[in-house]
């Protein structure tokens, strides 16, 4: 069986910064086996790019959702792509 591979970026709003929601994507992505980065955006939110198994990349997804203890998503847009092979390791972006 084929695994799909792909490129999936997430914004994710809300109580977002400020409650190891990066460290918390770094942790759920390595776990999966994907690569990417976290990082804070200038209005609040936290941009997520990621690559890897499709069905990895779903799971991250859905633990976006909800993010890290603390947390309070109030918004999450998604978008998927060709993966672009351009990442060694799944880091936070530091600001």
């Amino acid at each position: 069986m084929i695994k799909m591979k792909a490129n999936l970026t997430i914004i994710i709003s809300g109580k977002v910064q400020g409650v190891f929601f990066r460290t918390g994507v770094q942790n759920e992505a390595k776990k999966l086996g994907l690569t990417g980065y976290a990082a804070n955006l200038e209005n609040g939110a936290v941009e997520v790019v990621a690559e890897g198994e499709k069905e990895k990349l779903e799971e991250l997804l859905m633990w976006c959702w909800h993010g890290p203890k603390g947390a309070m998503v109030a918004d999450l847009e998604f978008s998927w792509g060709e993966t672009t092979e351009g990442f060694d390791e799944f880091e936070v972006k530091q600001e």
